[in-house]
């Protein structure tokens, strides 16, 4: 076991290395040739990428130690379950619990709040993108335990996505291209993936490889519909208090063209 250990350390080190090493050298570079920072600040920014490095060394190693056999071993448990409600309620449970827990998607939706000044919630972003998985995982559970083919699900739910680009608030799809991406990040791809390969690998004539992987691609698919379909909820409430505020002079006044008010205004009309 100890040679093992050994081993996943050695292994993950050079991953670190070859990760960080080159962006490093390359901010190097800039700061000679381009940016000129003051030296405290440089040494503020390497120090930040060396405990970065550090904490990303960390973060694998438990992920190649522990994270990988804990995910395939409580996939072969509920793989083995009778009761199809239950292997996909457990999944739609550890869909909600990771998404949560992603890094990525609450840099995501700390940097939605801060873009927007605070008008769309981070917490929002996040409720929505964990929902979103959570339902995505459970569908995904269902694939497994009857062999649906991956096409019968994500044919259609590209066909929602585009269909939710023309009703959701614009703001809200630009965040949720990016949820796509930043949901499917190492919890996902650690845990999720190698959940959906142990539970297929125990139910009976199931080839793991045709229904264990594609679990990510619906996992990339889950933010983007739930993040869009919180924006046409936004969009209808945005809509709906406007008419509410809205006296009948108003609304006349704001059918009338913008030339023609500009013509009234100059006393041209």
């Amino acid at each position: 076991m100890t040679d093992g250990w050994l081993a996943e350390i050695e292994s993950t080190a050079l991953s670190v290395a070859i990760a960080v090493v080159p962006l490093a050298v390359l901010f190097l570079l800039f700061q000679v040739f381009l940016l000129r920072l003051p030296l405290q600040q440089v040494a503020d920014i390497l120090k930040g990428s060396a405990i970065a490095a550090a904490g990303l060394f960390l973060f694998l190693l438990g992920v190649g130690i522990g994270f990988l056999p804990f995910g395939r071993a409580v996939g072969e448990a509920l793989g083995g379950l009778e009761e199809t409600w239950l292997f996909v309620l457990a999944g739609m449970l550890l869909g909600l619990f990771t998404a949560w827990g992603e890094p990525a998607v609450r840099i995501l939706s700390d940097q939605v709040e801060e873009a927007s000044s605070g008008s769309i919630r981070g917490v929002l972003v996040l409720y929505a993108v964990a929902i979103g998985v959570a339902v995505w995982v459970g569908l995904g559970m269902l694939r497994i335990a009857y062999g649906i083919p991956l096409l019968y699900l994500l044919v259609p739910g590209y066909l929602l996505v585009i269909a939710l680009m023309w009703f959701s608030d614009r703001d809200f799809v630009m965040i949720a291209v990016d949820a796509g991406g930043v949901a499917t990040g190492p919890l996902a791809n650690s845990f999720l993936l190698v959940l959906a390969l142990g539970a297929s690998a125990t139910m009976g004539d199931q080839d793991p490889i045709l229904h264990g992987f594609g679990f990510v691609a619906l996992i990339a698919i889950a933010p983007i519909t739930s993040v869009m379909a919180l924006g046409c909820l936004v969009r209808l409430k945005g809509r709906a208090s406007g008419r509410l505020g809205q006296d009948p002079g108003q609304e006349n006044s704001d059918a009338q063209s913008v030339p023609d008010r500009q013509r009234r205004s100059q006393g041209l009309g």
